[in-house]
């Protein structure tokens, strides 16, 4: 798994390089990770899984063995870290 925060302060860590194994060519700078590298990854399992069944949280909730409901809190938990990461 990617670390995401600095295990000394918690601060969101920053990707500094990038390397290709097959030419080691290798780029550096200052780069933000993306939103979904942020979640957890339970969450960033939910959300394949979400587009695996075209968007539908029914389906979701039959293969969970949840209620639609349950299925759709989730899922608004997802989207509040997603904000809360975005601002």
């Amino acid at each position: 798994m990617l670390p995401c925060y600095c295990p000394s302060c918690q601060t969101q860590l920053k990707v500094k390089s990038l390397k290709c194994e097959k030419c080691e060519t290798e780029v550096t700078g200052g780069y933000e990770l993306p939103v979904l590298a942020l979640l957890p990854v339970d969450d960033q399992k939910f959300i394949l899984d979400f587009v695996r069944h075209s968007g539908s949280l029914k389906e979701m909730a039959n293969q969970l063995n949840l209620s639609y409901p349950t299925v759709r809190n989730l899922l608004n938990g997802i989207i509040e870290k997603i904000k809360s990461y975005e601002k």
